[in-house]
């Protein structure tokens, strides 16, 4: 593609044809601000916060999606430019709830950095009317707060374009304009999944998670429960962007010490039960190919591909393996095997997880999740939760000492790692079902094919004879594509791997929320996606099926994967659901 010579500033910059004033502007180091821009994704000119001039425009212009020409000359810092910019914050503010001392955004707000940087005061310059703030928590993982939206429609278009929904729009016009569901309908009412991936787009406090934090805090200052604390292989490769690490920094051993300070009794890793799964899944997947059952076979660790299925491909259910996900795993043995060797009731353990997604909210709720009597999990909180519950403790984490997790639901091994990018339930899973179909041992455990940040990736293996067809999806939009293919009959699977948000958990809707600029210029999954793959690499174990504690607790407690305790403990049933309106 030929390059384009214009000047920004006074600056020439060549950039490729087709480009952006934006994107050209990036190639000179000057960031343009945006509120509405998402790359891909949401590139509709809407805030008017990128506005700049350009020589012979008879107005200013929105550069995120004005194009560039051959000897263009673009200003971005004009005083009729900033004033702009100025003005269009002050529009935006004149209808905001401006609490920022109490917003769960504050020091975190796109919003509120723009305003900070062209030094837009909380002023009453244009008061007027406002949105009321009409607080819809009828979801069970997340709370909208309208008088704190910008209508920015990043929210809208991630759930439509990346997740293939669209339960949320804008409603009325003009000045009643709000984002909600169709027909004044609940957001928990809707045929949403609690991907939470509005939440991660927006640049306010107008979407949040519904916290559990104090609970948690609760039932740890009750001296007659045993509070235990699983954290996802995902969460790890994120926590640090809280409290200042680049992205991409693996910070397992601060956060392991960060938990023993906030008061659990024993720290945990998902990443043990996450071996169980490959245990149980890997077994599953071989009995249905040896004795003819339902195939494609498709993972069952993401809840809101779960709730997607259910709702979008119901006839499709009977694919999912009925292995609950490893959060699920792990509570439930947790509150067997771990209480009958600890000498504790299953009602007196409080069972906590630490996840890098919204939709685990509503995994604990489900039915068929409580295999002692009792929930298997009862809170669940993201990432983001955990950096609020660190710093509410007074905890200073980047001083902290690295800390392993305890034994035995501590002990885990590369496979499992990976599972929080896409692709690493497949490769996982592999590793263990190839050596337990040949009876051999594998001389590489890298599976390329599956690995990478593509919508949809496809790989067929020679095992044992038998040539495994198998397709890696996530993104709820890409899942929606690879399904389609295979109820027309134009692919054939023998096994699915889907994560319900884009990447994976490492882009869950639970993890950091990073600017829309940071967004548009940084491979964020593929960053956190190597600190999952490095423990993988550098761990000495790395097929489920070699775990020690994994292998105890089969030869001590549960027999064999798939046994009657096990499919008690461990597996799971589906719902067939319909789809409620849409936009």
């Amino acid at each position: 593609m030929a390059n384009i010579t214009l000047k920004i500033n006074g600056i020439e910059v060549s950039a490729p044809a087709g480009s952006t004033i934006l994107e050209a502007a990036r190639l000179a180091h000057i960031e343009i601000p945006t509120l509405c821009f998402l790359k891909d994704i949401n590139e509709i000119g809407a805030c008017r916060m990128c506005v700049v001039e350009v020589k012979g425009a008879r107005s200013l212009v929105a550069a995120c999606v004005y194009p560039i020409a051959e000897g263009m000359e673009v200003r971005t810092n004009t005083p009729t430019v900033l004033e702009s910019r100025k003005k269009t914050l002050q529009l935006l503010l004149s209808n905001h709830n401006r609490s920022c001392l109490s917003c769960v955004r504050s020091g975190n707000c796109e919003l509120q950095q723009l305003a900070h940087q062209l030094g837009v005061e909380d002023e009453a310059l244009y008061d007027g009317a406002r949105t009321p703030s009409e607080i819809d928590d009828s979801a069970v993982h997340m709370i909208r707060d309208n008088s704190k939206c910008i209508l920015c429609r990043r929210c809208v278009a991630v759930c439509e374009k990346s997740q293939g929904i669209g339960v949320i729009g804008p409603n009325m016009r003009g000045f009643a304009t709000f984002i909600g569901s169709p027909f004044g309908m609940g957001l928990g009412e809707t045929s949403c999944v609690s991907c939470g991936q509005c939440i991660a787009v927006c640049p306010t406090g107008a979407l949040q998670e519904k916290s559990q934090i104090d609970e948690v805090l609760e039932a740890i200052a009750n001296p007659a429960r045993h509070v235990i604390v699983q954290t996802a292989p995902a969460v790890r490769a994120a926590l640090g962007e809280e409290f200042g690490y680049p992205i991409g920094t693996n910070v397992e051993g601060k956060m392991a010490a960060a938990l023993r300070r906030i008061g659990f009794d024993k720290v945990f890793d998902t990443d043990f039960s996450a071996d169980l799964t490959i245990m149980e899944e890997a077994h599953e997947f071989v009995e249905r190919v040896q004795n003819g059952g339902v195939l494609p076979l498709i993972t069952s660790c993401s809840p809101g591909w779960i709730k997607y299925c259910e709702h979008y491909f119901p006839d499709m259910t009977e694919n999912l393996s009925s292995c609950k996900s490893p959060q699920q795993m792990f509570g439930a043995i947790a509150k067997s095997y771990y209480a009958e060797k600890s000498g504790l009731k299953p009602e007196d353990i409080v069972s906590v997880s630490i996840m890098p997604c919204t939709a685990k909210k509503f995994e604990i709720q489900r039915p068929d999740e409580a295999a002692n009597g009792v929930p298997d999990v009862d809170y669940t909180l993201t990432t983001r939760e955990l950096a609020r519950m660190i710093r509410k403790l007074g905890i200073r984490f980047t001083e902290l000492p690295d800390e392993g997790f305890d034994a035995p639901l501590g002990i885990s091994t590369g496979a499992a790692v990976i599972f929080g990018a896409t692709g690493g339930v497949m490769e996982a899973a592999l590793r263990t079902a190839v050596e337990t179909l040949t009876g051999e041992e594998l001389t590489s455990l890298d599976f390329h094919d599956v690995r990478g940040m593509q919508g949809i990736k496809e790989a067929s293996y020679n095992v044992a004879g038998l040539e495994v067809n198998v397709a890696v999806a996530s993104g709820l939009a890409n899942a929606g594509e690879l399904l389609r293919k295979v109820k027309s009959g134009e692919a054939n699977y023998h096994f699915i791997e889907i994560m319900g948000c884009p990447g994976g958990c490492i882009n869950g809707g639970g993890q950091p929320q990073q600017p829309g600029w940071v967004r548009n210029t940084t491979d964020i999954r593929a960053l956190r996606a190597k600190v999952l793959y490095d423990s993988d690499r550098d761990n000495p174990i790395r097929k489920s099926h070699e775990n020690p504690a994994i292998k105890e607790l089969y030869d001590t407690y549960l027999g064999q994967p798939g046994s009657p305790l096990a499919h008690h403990l461990l597996h799971t049933k589906y719902v067939k659901r319909t789809v409620n309106p849409t936009f």
